[in-house]
């Protein structure tokens, strides 16, 4: 059942660059699916759960950081913030540096539903990285963050051209 649809301005991709290439987009795909069955469990759209995931791993941000960080406008990220908020997964605190400006920050109760839902894919990553040596597991980790990188800058290249 499978079909490779690569654009024809890229025909000289190896049997490996195009497995690979494959495979990214399945894993793509697949995140996608997964956290949207996990957001509708939290009562969550995807992006109000990825932004949360956001906050839960680095803590409290202002809404134009979380904007940075997750290529979303600004406008957006505000809507996404009074979401969360609406729901008890995230407060707002005035920035102690700056009292005009708003810092979001995860409710502490909030993650509370969150974890379980994930101990199962932690514990079966762990069992696959396992499977890799040091070396090999630095190569992993520097071409995800390539890809990272590439992704975000993908997307605000969307966005300037509009």
């Amino acid at each position: 059942m499978s079909r490779d649809h690569f654009p024809s301005n890229h025909p000289m991709l190896t049997s490996s660059q195009k497995a690979l290439i494959y495979e990214l987009r399945q894993n793509s795909a697949r995140a996608v699916m997964f956290h949207q069955l996990i957001s509708e469990k939290l009562g969550l759209n995807v992006t109000d759960h990825k932004c949360l995931d956001f906050l839960n791993r680095t803590g409290p941000v202002t809404a134009g950081q979380l904007a940075q960080v997750t290529g979303l406008t600004t406008g957006a990220v505000t809507s996404v913030i009074d979401r969360l908020e609406q729901a008890g997964y995230v407060t707002r605190d005035k920035d102690p540096l700056d009292r005009r400006r708003v810092v979001v920050k995860p409710a502490p109760e909030g993650s509370a539903p969150i974890s379980p839902m994930f101990q199962s894919v932690m514990d079966s990553t762990l069992k696959i990285i396992s499977q890799y040596t040091e070396q090999e597991l630095h190569l992993i980790l520097d071409f995800i963050r390539k890809c990272n990188e590439m992704t975000l800058d993908e997307m605000n290249k969307m966005k300037e051209s509009e």
